[in-house]
């Protein structure tokens, strides 16, 4: 669901830039309330993130459609995470594909991260999952749950799309036949990522239970061994998973050819279009998640694979001190308040 910038006015992506600044902002202050063991949460949000970047990176192919899908990981994060640090990683695994590997425009950014991240963080996950789980934390009603959270959290965010385009005016566009399209793929796209999702949660639950627990930013008692096994498993979807990805449009690329949706124009000549433009080639070194340079065969795979393993790493690297930060402080205001 990564929108490039040429869907988008400079008007509604600055917009929702401001939208999701102020999210960014109400998380921060929420987060600095965290509980438990500094050590066991910065291990853990760090690795989960860089888990979410790797996995974001393995299309599954949606059968019959000629499309495919992505987790998008922000329910599989607030679970694990609670909603306010979830969104956090979110907002940092989204710049980073979008500075560093092209994935998503600058000017989009905002946008991105509000439909990607603050539906299912804030709405789905403490309405549906919460909800659903209090009482019972496995078997079918798990599964429900994420199948359900996840559902929902993608089709406010698919149709927040369709919305978003339909304001800026920059392509001649068929509201009702691009909303029929984006609805219906990610609602397929949504009831896989619920069922990887349960079966993810389902494992951590008998391998690390007391990670999954209903209290937000609460300290892991299971958080070194479950911070292990997401580490691993980042580092195999980043550099292995990755390479047998689907070569299928996403939903979103599916849903604007079949909808025929067409830019305004191909390249924007406003100084924020081009300004965004100018940023995401001067950072990116390896766009489209490989060699910046036309690499096939070998050379394209290695590309892959470099990408997967440098995403992971950048991403639990910034994961880890922005975590570990927002603690600090969080410690040092007791500390004053102590005094």
């Amino acid at each position: 669901m990564h929108m490039a910038d040429a869907f988008l006015s400079p008007a509604v992506g600055g917009g929702m830039w401001a939208l999701s600044a102020a999210a960014v902002g109400v998380s921060i202050r929420k987060n600095r309330k965290i509980s438990g063991e500094s050590n066991r949460i910065v291990s853990l949000t760090a690795v989960s993130a860089a888990f979410i970047f790797a996995a974001q990176m393995i299309n599954f192919t949606i059968p019959g459609t000629g499309s495919s899908g992505h987790i998008a990981g922000a329910l599989f994060l607030s679970i694990l995470l609670g909603p306010y640090l979830s969104f956090l990683a979110m907002a940092a695994i989204l710049l980073i594909q979008a500075l560093f590997f092209a994935d998503g425009g600058i000017l989009a950014y905002g946008a991105n991260l509000f439909n990607m991240a603050f539906f299912t963080n804030f709405i789905a996950y403490p309405l549906i999952y919460r909800t659903m789980t209090r009482k019972n934390k496995s078997g079918k009603n798990l599964y429900a749950a994420c199948i359900l959270s996840s559902v929902a959290g993608l089709q406010m965010g698919a149709f927040a799309v369709v919305l978003q385009t339909l304001v800026s005016g920059r392509v001649d566009m068929p509201f009702s036949a691009f909303t029929v399209l984006m609805q219906s793929i990610h609602l397929a796209i949504g009831i896989i990522e619920g069922m990887i999702t349960a079966v993810l949660v389902s494992y951590l639950f008998r391998h690390a239970p007391d990670i999954i627990d209903s209290s937000p930013g609460r300290d892991a008692g299971g958080g070194v061994k479950a911070a292990g096994l997401i580490g691993g498993a980042a580092f195999f979807c980043g550099a292995v998973l990755s390479l047998f990805a689907s070569s299928h449009p996403d939903g979103l690329e599916w849903s604007i050819e079949h909808a025929d949706l067409v830019p305004a124009a191909e390249t924007a000549t406003d100084r924020f279009h081009q300004g965004a433009e100018a940023l995401q080639q001067k950072f990116s070194f390896l766009p489209d998640y490989g060699f910046s340079f036309n690499a096939e065969g070998f050379l394209g795979t290695a590309g892959t694979a470099v990408a997967g393993i440098a995403g992971v790493v950048l991403t639990a690297a910034v994961l880890y001190f922005l975590t570990a930060g927002l603690l600090s402080r969080r410690s040092a205001a007791g500390r004053k308040d102590a005094e």
